[in-house]
């Protein structure tokens, strides 16, 4: 097999060949839109087999963390190969895993962020004055959306305690990250992934970013017994290890959400060890050390 998915930056246009070029390969992904970003981008998510049930990845809510829609995508084009050819992934034969269940991968949540990381005040449009004021020039750490929302601050899971830790950090404006917008599910990427949830059933959910090998699981006793099973299992077989969200990053964010509306699992994997942005150069290296435990994630 000759990977399609490699180790380079893919801005939103990269990204959108790379996927045409995957489905073109991959008839048994389907390609749909469950939104647009502020700027108009589609927010794109790929379908592998379809079923009663649908785990759901989700990556690259912020835009340093653009290496994740990497992995995702590795993950996605090994599945996808193994499905087609009747073949096994780390010893599992991925066509009779998926009987019954579906995949769906949204592998940039956040694209306008994605575009601005990587290719600077050149992708801020008319905000590039602002944007290039807030993160004072260094483009690369930039997390939030283009209006400095930061996504997986957005969702509705306990908001105003939300804000107000942020207002206990002296967050109060929108920036590179953490500030959480005036209201829940205000960015039109936070409503994407709500909608996408609402309408399809949605089995548990698994939001990648970076860095340092740990696993976020469940939110307060939201399906605490099977979500603290199925963390156990994924963190022995990567070596990931278990933890638990302080400050800022508690509450607000895509798992927190999932799991307290629908009382199911759901994990957020900091994948690699690092400063963000992780090199992208290590994206196959990262992946590979995580596959057998994303492939069991994408299963159970």
């Amino acid at each position: 097999m000759t990977r399609i998915v490699r180790s380079e930056n893919y801005t939103y246009n990269d990204l959108s060949d790379l996927i045409k070029t995957l489905c073109k390969q991959y008839s048994s992904i389907e390609k749909f839109t469950i939104g647009k970003s502020v700027s108009g981008k589609d927010i794109t998510a790929l379908r592998l087999s379809d079923g009663v049930s649908s785990t759901l990845f989700a990556a690259a809510f912020h835009g340093s963390e653009h290496i994740t829609t990497n992995i995702s995508l590795m993950l996605l084009e090994d599945l996808a190969y193994a499905y087609e050819n009747s073949r096994s992934s780390d010893g599992i034969n991925i066509k009779k895993a998926l009987e019954g269940r579906g995949l769906i991968f949204v592998p940039c949540v956040n694209p306008d962020g994605v575009d601005i990381s990587i290719l600077g005040a050149r992708a801020a449009g008319n905000r590039a004055g602002e944007i290039t004021k807030q993160c004072g020039g260094d483009f690369s750490k930039w997390n939030a959306n283009i209006r400095g929302i930061d996504i997986n601050h957005n969702f509705d899971a306990d908001f105003p305690d939300v804000k107000r830790r942020e207002m206990d950090a002296g967050i109060y404006l929108p920036g590179p990250s953490r500030f959480g917008g005036d209201r829940p599910e205000s960015e039109p990427e936070t409503a994407a992934l709500v909608s996408l949830c609402e309408n399809e059933n949605i089995h548990h959910v698994c939001a990648l970013h970076t860095q340092g090998e740990v696993i976020y699981w469940g939110y307060k006793d939201y399906c605490l017994n099977r979500c603290k099973q199925m963390a156990q299992i994924l963190a022995a077989t990567g070596g990931y290890a278990l933890d638990v969200p302080s400050g800022t990053a508690i509450g607000g964010g895509f798992k927190d959400w999932f799991c307290s509306r629908f009382n199911r699992p759901g994990f957020t994997i900091e994948m690699g060890r690092g400063a963000n942005p992780l090199p992208i150069s290590g994206a196959l290296q990262i992946y590979l050390k995580a596959r057998e435990m994303l492939t069991i994630c994408a299963i159970l």
